[in-house]
């Protein structure tokens, strides 16, 4: 009985340490580039210092509308988080935002923005 307990504390010594090292990897800082800044917050983000996983950017994007072609971007998840003072081509510090994103109305109105979004929280540095 005494074996079950200190192998169920070391499992969640374990867990615990597991999870802290997470909450350290998303507390990482990467700098980006609002390319975009259409209508309605369908803005897109550049990535243009860190490392995110590839699988999360759109390596390569066109935007539709002016035909230009866009590299390691992506389009916000939680934009109404993000500050109206940040204007395109604007570059700016932002880690990835874990909390629950801020509930707001976002009109309807279309302008291309790229397949991956992330959630996103701006940082001063």
């Amino acid at each position: 009985m005494l074996r079950i307990f200190f192998l169920s504390i070391i499992f969640l010594l374990t867990v615990s340490a597991e999870n802290c090292n997470k909450k350290e990897k998303s507390g990482e800082v990467f700098k980006g580039k609002l390319e975009i800044k259409a209508i309605c917050m369908n803005y897109t983000v550049k990535l243009t210092e860190g490392n995110i996983d590839t699988s999360k950017i759109a390596g390569a994007w066109t935007d539709e509308t002016t035909k230009k072609q866009y590299s390691n971007v992506f389009a916000l998840e939680n934009p109404c988080n993000f500050p109206d003072s940040i204007k395109q081509g604007d570059e700016f510090y932002f880690t990835m935002d874990t909390a629950s994103t801020k509930a707001c109305m976002v009109c309807m109105a279309y302008y291309p923005i790229p397949g991956k979004k992330l959630p996103i929280k701006i940082i001063k540095k």
